[in-house]
């Protein structure tokens, strides 16, 4: 596999949780600390650290270190690789889908000469 595949294998399995794109989203609106992260979420300190690992393998954050503080900020370009992928994949369907309203229509006119 190349490594541009990997490293949209890691994205895209970050982004399949719900809480990792929870963290996400929150990220968005700036730093945050692993405590505020885990807020809104109802969930322990542990699972958020595991779901900022998996996050940190995918380069979708990443983490400082200010003392004892270690906020969290988002890192767009990974967001930017999953979004470019997932463009050309919509102009590969909807170039398809344009070829299959072209036929459609050419076998509507056969039908419609042949009466």
């Amino acid at each position: 596999m190349v490594k541009y595949e990997v490293e949209l294998d890691a994205i895209f399995l970050a982004l399949a949780h719900p809480a990792r794109r929870a963290m996400l989203a929150r990220l968005g609106r700036g730093e945050a600390t692993v405590g505020e992260l885990a807020a809104p979420l109802g969930i322990s300190l542990p699972a958020v650290t595991k779901h900022l690992k998996v996050m940190e393998r995918a380069k979708l954050i990443s983490r400082g270190r200010n003392a004892q503080w270690r906020p969290c900020r988002l890192e767009e370009a990974p967001l930017e690789a999953a979004a470019g992928w997932i463009e050309e994949q919509r102009q590969v369907w909807e170039g398809r889908f344009d070829r299959l309203e072209t036929y459609l229509g050419t076998l509507e006119n056969e039908e419609g000469t042949k009466r």
